[in-house]
């Protein structure tokens, strides 16, 4: 789709509190060094920024034989914003001031029978009543919610079309979230949530082409190319978790059989756990996250099982992370969310080795493949910039979901 004049503008917003946030106190100068904008074209941004006090003036500093050059700040205390990672597992949201710093946390278990969508509503309303309660915020100063549910979402219309663990099928997500959260809404997935998070703030920040390996209980590819979020012509770019890895391999949510997902996301490593020992102690089998957490203690403690394990899990996520570096000769691959979180360096010290084998040479000598240095949730930091992006669109762009009459607040819900 052919970007306009307006969207350009807006994108130009977005680069510029990036920078801002990133590098504060900073010059309208150095801003435009740094963006390759025109002052012009700065100074006017600055300014809208200013009147939405998402930044302030804090000074000057010298410049060399000319004026002193005023600086500008994120205003941090301008506004709060909310990210919610809805996983299969669990709700976890975060409130974040506006230099995205995380000012209150709240956890929600899932358990497998609490997956209807009204159950889930339920959680994320209690949880974004209390990241609001412990931070003390009025409600006017929230600039919107961002949030993250998995699978494939609409998120102009609010709906999950499709979560495959779930047997979700075109869910209002947002229209029954709205019924209990008195605040603007937006919504998109995990893939895009970690790349979002990883463009603004961690290792695909100031890079072209980028690729966000999300290892959750769910798989996928998160795509920043020529700069941008790549979402394709549905919003469903990066479902790399079902594309074929293993022919006739086994059986997949989707309905597929062999898909990548099977084989790295948190179940597909608890089968490769108990295929290699049965009776493992570290197999908790239904219990994703305690499986994880002592596998990775056992890796640390050098258990040969679990090494095994890793190395395993490693070969499958190198072919297909190889098969993402021959495809789009990214300069970064970052590997995100929790199982990657938790696996760690032995894990990315594995997966460097098996791409090594699979990838042509030349994309793989232009690739970086690191851990994510995000030191919070990156879902939960994506969704909330969601929310960011969100209240930096003119008003007439903004497509947002807000209460309906006489909703309740999240607080009260």
């Amino acid at each position: 789709m052919k970007r306009t004049s307006r969207d350009i503008r807006t994108a130009n917003r977005y680069e510029v509190l990036r920078q801002i946030i990133a590098e504060s106190p900073t010059s309208r100068q150095e801003l435009a060094a740094a963006t390759g904008l025109s002052l012009a074209t700065v100074a006017t941004l600055v300014g809208e920024l200013l009147d939405l006090r998402m930044i302030t003036e804090v000074g000057f500093e010298d410049s060399a034989g000319g004026r002193p050059r005023g600086l500008v700040a994120v205003n941090a205390s301008g506004g709060a914003l909310i990210g919610v990672d809805i996983a299969e597992t669990y709700v976890h949201v975060e409130l974040f001031d506006l230099a995205l710093n995380v000012l209150a946390r709240a956890d929600e278990a899932m358990r497998p029978a609490e997956s209807r969508p009204e159950q889930v509503v339920a959680q994320v309303a209690a949880a974004v009543g209390s990241v609001v309660a412990q931070a003390g915020v009025e409600a006017a100063r929230v600039l919107g919610v961002g949030v993250s549910v998995p699978g494939q979402v609409d998120r102009d219309s609010g709906v999950a079309e499709y979560a495959p663990n779930w047997d979700w099928h075109d869910v209002p997500l947002l229209d029954l979230l709205a019924e209990h959260i008195a605040y603007p809404l937006y919504l998109d997935n995990p893939l895009r949530a970690c790349a979002v998070a990883e463009l603004w703030f961690g290792a695909a920040r100031g890079r072209g082409d980028a690729v966000v390996v999300n290892l959750g209980t769910g798989v996928g590819a998160g795509l920043a190319l020529g700069g941008g979020l790549h979402r394709g012509v549905s919003n469903s770019a990066g479902e790399w978790g079902h594309t074929t890895l293993v022919l006739d391999g086994r059986p997949c949510h989707c309905g597929n059989r062999g898909c990548v997902e099977t084989y790295v996301g948190a179940p597909g490593i608890m089968r490769n756990l108990s295929e290699l020992d049965p009776g493992s102690a570290l197999l908790h089998p239904q219990d994703q996250t305690a499986t994880i957490d002592a596998l990775a203690r056992a890796v640390a403690g050098r258990d040969p099982v679990a090494l095994k394990v890793v190395q395993d899990t490693a070969r499958y996520l190198g072919a297909g992370i190889a098969d993402l570096v021959n495809l789009l000769n990214p300069e970064v691959v970052v590997l995100s969310s929790w199982v990657a979180a938790r696996l760690g360096e032995p894990l990315l010290d594995e997966v460097r080795r098996a791409v090594a084998r699979h990838a042509l040479r030349r994309p793989l000598a232009a690739t970086e493949i690191v851990l994510s240095p995000i030191p919070t949730d990156p879902v939960s930091l994506g969704a909330a910039t969601f929310a960011l992006e969100g209240a930096l669109r003119p008003a007439g762009q903004r497509t947002v979901r807000r209460p309906r009459t006489g909703s309740r607040t999240a607080s009260s819900a």
